[in-house]
């Protein structure tokens, strides 16, 4: 008669709408009981079972977001470590991961586009402390999409680079149909296209695309790729 009875209560708890949890406080009784009594029983859960339930899944969120945060200033830190010991040899390294990425290989002029102004930027220092190319030689050519403000780019492109408006070639606006508004939209100032003109100096003309792949070449070869 009590099992009966306990049965029946376990039934009317959950039509008002509690979890298995409660039930099984208020009850003492175990879940795998639980399953077999209310299996075909309708749940809705309760205002209050619902509050519990966002109030756990809050808390959990904001501690797996203490966690991340945590671990990000931990790379943050450990990353400016490392970067206040780099020499011109990481800069030179980082440069040429980068041209194999970004940078033109079959053309033999030294070519590297990108979006990320902070991309661009690493590639005029990579150009400048290693191999001392002087800014006159630098051009920029921008990619851009009809919705773009051209002239706003173009200034925008002159100061993130610090590549004067003189040195910029004509630009290219893309009107293909495939490319969506969407897709322009996350480019807001099109892509430039940083690159190096000889302008009567050997050394920074077909020469320097080639010291530039022998560079990438023997990179290879020490790291066994």
């Amino acid at each position: 008669m009590m099992y009966k009875n306990t049965r029946l209560d376990a039934i009317k708890l959950r039509r008002a709408g509690w979890s298995y949890n409660v039930i099984v406080k208020k009850l003492g009784v175990s879940k795998s009981s639980l399953s077999i009594w209310l299996r075909d029983i309708p749940y809705s859960p309760n205002k209050t079972v619902q509050k519990r339930v966002r109030d756990g899944l809050m808390k959990t969120a904001m501690a797996r977001h203490e966690v991340k945060i945590k671990s990000i200033n931990k790379a943050r830190d450990m990353a400016r470590r490392d970067i206040n010991n780099s020499s011109n040899r990481d800069l030179m390294m980082a440069g040429l991961g980068l041209y194999i990425g970004e940078g033109t290989k079959r053309e033999e002029t030294v070519h590297i586009m990108n979006s990320d102004p902070r991309v661009l930027k690493l590639a005029i220092k990579w150009l400048r402390t290693c191999f001392h190319i002087p800014p006159k030689h630098f051009r920029v050519k921008l990619h851009l999409y009809p919705d773009n403000d051209i002239e706003g780019a173009r200034i925008y492109w002159s100061r993130i680079s610090g590549i004067p408006l003189s040195q910029f070639e004509k630009f290219q606006v893309d009107r293909r149909k495939d490319k969506s508004l969407k897709n322009r939209k996350k480019l807001p100032h099109g892509t430039a296209h940083i690159r190096i003109r000889a302008c009567g100096r050997t050394e920074f003309g077909v020469l320097l695309h080639r010291r530039i792949m022998a560079l990438i070449n023997e990179l290879y070869t020490h790291t066994r790729v």
